[in-house]
């Protein structure tokens, strides 16, 4: 046991560097991942697989090479699974974190144990379930497990006011998905659905479909008092 003997070399805590990042910084880091969305889909030798947990697995694992080998994004680490900071029973799907690194954003640090901000990823469609509900990016009238559900209930993200969330569409078009889901979010507010408003609406900003990759954004209010979080939507064509 260390405990016994007197020969115990404690291990020095200090971080390798102090980076002070802009105010912009997570929302360049959005813009970093979805730059290595159509990489990681491309790449030669990755598995076609189509299940969300084995298609988050790749892209994280691609994500964090990708960033060891990026100029400015080596001090970033990408998990998955990881609790949320406020509900520890519920997991979020991609976390970018700080690695061996201590990142100061508006006077706060963030050290490889923090978040720097919750990324929500879903399969569009959703897949067919007992409990699954087609509108899943947007809420699940079974469950809650809805995309931007989970982030206006604070179940996901309660800590933050900027969000992602990734869709891997692997049928269809971006085009006739954005016009699918705004009629999710009328429906609900048509149908009085508490805490649901045209303001949750996603607005486009730009579709590359050269690259197969479309990116929304949108903002929405929140329960138990929390402030608005926005939200980016980065879309990867998958079929």
């Amino acid at each position: 046991m260390l405990a016994n003997t007197s020969d115990v070399v404690t291990p020095s805590t200090t971080l390798s560097e102090d980076v002070h990042a802009r105010a912009t910084f997570r929302y360049e880091l959005l813009d970093f991942i979805a730059d290595e969305l159509p990489r990681w889909r491309d790449r030669p030798g990755r598995k076609n697989e189509t299940s969300e947990p084995a298609l988050n697995t790749q892209l994280c694992a691609h994500l964090n090479s990708a960033a060891r080998h990026s100029a400015g994004w080596d001090i970033l680490q990408f998990r998955i699974e990881e609790p949320d900071e406020q509900d520890k029973t519920r997991k979020i799907d991609l976390t970018p974190a700080p690695c061996n690194a201590t990142i100061w954003i508006e006077g706060r640090s963030y050290t490889d144990f923090d978040i720097l901000l919750p990324i929500e990823c879903k399969r569009l469609p959703t897949p067919k379930g007992i409990k699954r509900d087609e509108r899943e990016y947007v809420i699940n009238r079974h469950a809650t497990t809805g995309g931007i559900q989970r982030f206006k209930a604070g179940y996901h993200g309660s800590a933050h006011t900027l969000g992602g969330m990734i869709a891997y569409v692997q049928e269809d078009t971006a085009t006739l998905w954005h016009s699918r889901i705004a009629g999710w979010i009328s429906d609900l507010v048509r149908s009085s659905e508490p805490g649901w408003s045209f303001r949750d609406s996603i607005e486009l900003e730009v579709e590359i479909k050269a690259l197969g990759l479309t990116l929304l954004r949108s903002s929405h209010t929140r329960e138990r008092g929390l402030s608005e979080i926005e939200l980016r939507h980065l879309w990867v064509q998958m079929n």
